[in-house]
């Protein structure tokens, strides 16, 4: 009986442990066959451990291929806390390299963590340092490639241009709007690590090569941009201005070929300054009113109406006009008497402007200025646009379209009304603009091209030819004078006004403007240029931001190589104006022969007959000023 049950119950145990150990193989079997590749994965993800490799930055470049924003190699430090044997001693020499304190190096290096990173003080090192870390021979302490963000021209494009964090991700400008292209993909360095944490003898590493960015190139001329950041510089210190702003565009495509503004900063050492100064670019991100040079699109809307001759038609300025109560008035006492409507745009006339105003009505005026891009955004590529603030069309009544005909009641961004002002002397096309250019791979390869965009035509071709003839006028003959250069055919706007807080208006307090093109029988540039509050100042845009759009149209004509153009100029001048003339051919002529009313000849060399001059054939001269006659003999000329 008992030896029965004994055997019954061995063949039970036996059955259940061939049972278990069928179970095992059958397992390891699974696991080693079928879940092999699974758990090898899980296996590597705990033991390997990795560094990352920070990948380049793709260089920002202008249109002639300058570097604005570069990168520069350098370290980081990346510590293994299960392989450092003295952690006190670690700490200590580490706190002698970077700015970081003692107890805080350790409290790191006394983390559960397979490997910590010192941030930020441990990243970005100069190789100096680096080298000086690396001869300490500390174990576990790990130098791995790093690149830092170099912006050679500093505060010149700080705020258009932006900056990156330590992590090398962009924060602001175009650092920020085009990051995804700029950024690249970080790479790895890989290890495998045991369950102490130390390093698997002869386990290679692994290396995963970082991939750097697209380069960007942008629309963006650093010669013009060079010419347009002294004029800023300049101004805002000779009349301690509180903002100075300008923007260069090519009015037929949209292309901003510079853009600036003061106060500016260092973007190699942003951290050195207000959030106030470096997180905006003034151009695009600050809006008020336009004053005088909102008068363009008014002017521009009537004439495409058909409302206004301007050469024929005639308006009686007796010196103000009653609208919904309110007077409004000129700025000459007694007004300008009686004027043709390319008098009223050349003497800056508000009263003339209010009867503009009622030509057109308020459905036409709200729609022209709908038409002209200032209810939206221009959807320039950079960060942090404003679109200006306007009436509600409902709220639109005689008053707001009287006072908005001459820029005041509104507010606009100096990018709007650069655009609106292109689309005027273009054709009547209203471009988007850009400085976005193109991408360009580490080998110089242009894998995508930024296409210049029409948004639409507000204006017919001949309402932009009388335009571009009618802001010719007011630099040679209005309120522009001050802007005038012969042969540049300079046209453009002045613009004052007035600084409200709380809808009262500041006494003494303006921001002072300019808006030309130029040249207008073929516009080439657009520039405005803005000073808010400035001293030491006449407080009249056209006396004191027009010699400083002289200066930046002189130097962009230079270097563009824009031929002079004195054909259909017109110019009326006055006591205060430098009259100027054109010089005749000379050569060929004897030598007593030369006469001239306007200016004298200072003769070099002997002989008898003219055989150069300076100046040449055409160009204008300053009245009383000498022409350099060179002489000869007749078969030498």
């Amino acid at each position: 009986m008992l030896p029965s049950l004994f055997f019954k119950r061995l063949k039970m145990i036996s059955l259940v442990v061939l049972i278990l150990l069928s179970a095992i193989i059958f397992k390891l079997t699974y696991n080693t066959i079928f879940l092999y590749e699974k758990l090898n994965n899980s296996a590597q993800d705990m033991w390997n451990r990795s560094f990352p490799l920070s990948a380049e930055r793709g260089k920002i470049l202008d249109c002639n291929n300058n570097i604005l924003a570069d990168n520069e190699p350098t370290l980081s430090i990346y510590a293994i806390p299960n392989q450092i044997e003295n952690k006190e001693k670690t700490a200590r020499v580490l706190s002698n390299y970077i700015s970081m304190d003692y107890q805080k190096i350790l409290s790191l290096l006394n983390r559960k963590s397979s490997s910590v990173t010192f941030h930020p003080e441990g990243k970005k090192l100069t190789y100096e340092v680096a080298s000086n870390i690396k001869k300490e021979n500390l174990k576990g302490i790990f130098l791995v490639q790093d690149n830092l963000r170099t912006y050679p021209y500093k505060e010149n494009m700080a705020s258009l241009l932006g900056f990156v964090g330590i992590d090398n991700i962009g924060f602001s400008g175009l650092e920020s709007y085009y990051d995804n292209y700029l950024r690249g993909s970080n790479g790895s360095l890989s290890y495998m690590m045991d369950a102490k944490g130390g390093l698997f003898e002869n386990k290679f590493y692994d290396i995963v090569s970082p991939s750097s960015g697209l380069s960007l190139k942008l629309t963006i001329d650093l010669n013009i941009q060079n010419i347009l950041e002294r004029e800023l510089t300049n101004a805002y210190i000779l009349y301690e201005a509180k903002e100075a702003m300008g923007i260069v565009m090519n009015p037929n495509n949209g292309r901003i070929l510079a853009i600036g503004n003061r106060p500016t900063y260092d973007n190699n050492n942003y951290q050195d300054y207000s959030q106030e100064i470096y997180n905006r670019l003034l151009p695009v991100y600050s809006s008020f009113e336009p004053g005088s040079t909102f008068k363009v699109i008014s002017f521009a809307s009537a004439i495409n109406e058909n409302l206004i001759d301007i050469d024929n038609d005639y308006y009686y300025d007796k010196g103000y006009e009653i609208v919904s109560g309110r007077t409004i008035k000129s700025w000459k006492k007694g007004g300008h008497g009686l004027q043709t409507y390319l008098e009223v745009l050349q003497n800056s006339s508000n009263p003339g402007f209010v009867n503009i105003s009622r030509k057109l009505g308020t459905s036409k005026m709200y729609e022209y200025v709908e038409k002209f891009g200032f209810l939206e955004k221009t959807n320039v590529d950079i960060q942090g646009e404003n679109k200006g603030v306007f009436f509600q069309k409902e709220n639109f009544k005689e008053l707001e379209c009287a006072t908005t005909s001459f820029g005041q009641g509104i507010s606009v961004t100096p990018i709007q009304l650069v655009s609106a002002f292109s689309c005027c002397i273009n054709g009547g096309y209203l471009y988007t603009p850009h400085v976005g250019e193109s991408f360009i791979t580490s080998n110089n390869e242009t894998i995508y091209k930024i296409e210049d965009k029409i948004k639409r035509r507000v204006i017919s071709e001949e309402t932009s030819k009388t335009m571009r003839r009618a802001l010719e006028c007011v630099v040679s003959k209005g309120s522009g004078r001050k802007a005038y250069v012969d042969g540049l055919r300079i046209g453009g706007k002045t613009g004052t006004a007035q600084i409200s807080e709380n809808g009262v208006y500041k006494e003494g307090r303006y921001i002072l403007s300019f808006i030309a093109g130029a040249p207008m029988n073929d516009p080439q540039v657009v520039v405005y240029f803005a000073l808010r509050e400035p001293i030491n100042c006449i407080q009249y845009g056209g006396t004191t931001i027009g010699p400083i759009i002289k200066r930046i149209m002189s130097d962009i004509f230079t270097y563009l190589k824009i031929e002079k153009n004195y054909e259909g100029e017109e110019r009326t001048y006055t006591w205060m104006d430098e009259k100027t003339h054109p010089v005749e051919n000379y050569i060929g002529k004897h030598k007593s022969e030369l006469k001239s009313k306007y200016y004298s000849f200072v003769f070099n060399s002997e002989g008898e007959y003219v055989i150069d001059q300076v100046p040449r054939v055409g160009e204008m001269i300053k009245e009383g000023g000498k022409v350099m006659i060179q002489l000869g003999d007749k078969n030498e000329s």
